[in-house]
């Protein structure tokens, strides 16, 4: 059975762990040549993968790689916007620096890199543009003033480049997990917290590369604008 997306380039951001590292090893076990960005990366390569040192906070950083991606292997034919931070902190225990930081992986990361990338795919006419949100860009937490503030604005991003992308043949997809069971959970130890889903009840990193690997193996005329991912069972109000 042939690959569905032998051929094919894809780009991911925050890379190195976690559910970037599961989307990237989902696209290469689908055939794609995946190009993984991180800062904790260093520059390399390997059989179908590239990797780049990148903080997608720093626009040179940025535009510096695409660059180098788009000239070595052309324009990604999917891009995955995933790096991202969480900490979940109440409103008079968020610092400037902390919303500030929140915003900036969260919300001016992905800014930069869709700008980078998202007129290449245009100029080419096809491609295939994700954006990972997160239940907070839907619903309201306590202790996600930060948090919930770069996830709606991510939602709105997607959501304006949606409506850009009209009739241009660049599909976009934003997928909002619930909790999932990766290393951000580590500082907060929802196992002894009442309120918190616990671990064993969460999603895994694979359902959410599961879900960016069916939205771009849909067929050209099937656009898939959002897909909302749940542990079974969860009631996100208790």
């Amino acid at each position: 059975m042939t690959a569905p997306l032998a051929g094919k380039v894809a780009l991911v951001t925050g890379a190195s762990r976690g559910i970037g590292l599961a989307v990237s090893d989902g696209l290469r076990a689908a055939g794609a040549h995946v190009v993984r960005l991180a800062r904790s990366l260093a520059d390399g390569a390997a059989d179908r993968q590239s990797d780049f040192r990148c903080d997608v906070t720093d626009a040179a950083q940025v535009d510096r790689v695409t660059a180098q991606v788009v000239q070595e292997l052309g324009p990604p034919h999917i891009v995955v916007n995933n790096a991202g931070i969480f900490f979940i902190k109440r409103l008079e225990d968020t610092s400037p620096a902390d919303f500030e930081r929140a915003i900036g992986v969260n919300l001016v990361g992905p800014f930069l890199v869709a700008r980078a990338l998202v007129p290449q795919l245009v100029k080419r006419g096809s491609g295939h543009f994700v954006t990972i949100g997160s239940i907070s860009d839907h619903l309201s937490f306590s202790g996600s003033a930060a948090y919930g503030a770069s996830k709606f604005g991510l939602r709105g991003m997607h959501e304006s480049i949606v409506a850009e992308l009209g009739k241009t043949g660049v599909r976009a997809t934003l997928v909002s997990p619930g909790p999932v069971d990766t290393d951000i959970w580590d500082p907060i130890d929802p196992d002894s917290k009442a309120g918190f889903t616990k671990r064993k009840d969460m999603l895994r990193a694979e359902d959410v590369a599961d879900a960016v690997l069916f939205a771009v193996t849909r067929p050209a005329r099937a656009a898939v604008t959002e897909i909302r991912l749940l542990p079974a069972g969860y009631s996100p109000r208790g």
